[in-house]
């Protein structure tokens, strides 16, 4: 397994341990749950690794609550 397969296992594994709902872009439902993740969203520059949507709203955190995150 390569180490980016691992990585997205692993992710993968702790969003869906934090509750969220994890799905492919071909299954897309956003409501399936209050927080879905979808895998590999296709954008105009390529690939978002992971979009997270909150009651059907993409989850946009803002700088200072990133770098809270990092502190």
């Amino acid at each position: 397994m390569k180490p980016e397969e691992k990585a997205r296992q692993r992710i993968d594994q702790l969003l869906n341990e934090a509750g969220w709902v994890m799905q492919d872009v071909q299954e897309l439902n956003l409501g399936a749950a209050l927080g879905v993740a979808i895998r590999e969203f296709p954008l105009e520059s390529g690939y978002a690794d992971y979009l997270l949507f909150v009651e059907r709203n993409l989850f946009r955190p803002q700088l200072f609550d990133i770098l809270a995150i990092k502190a």
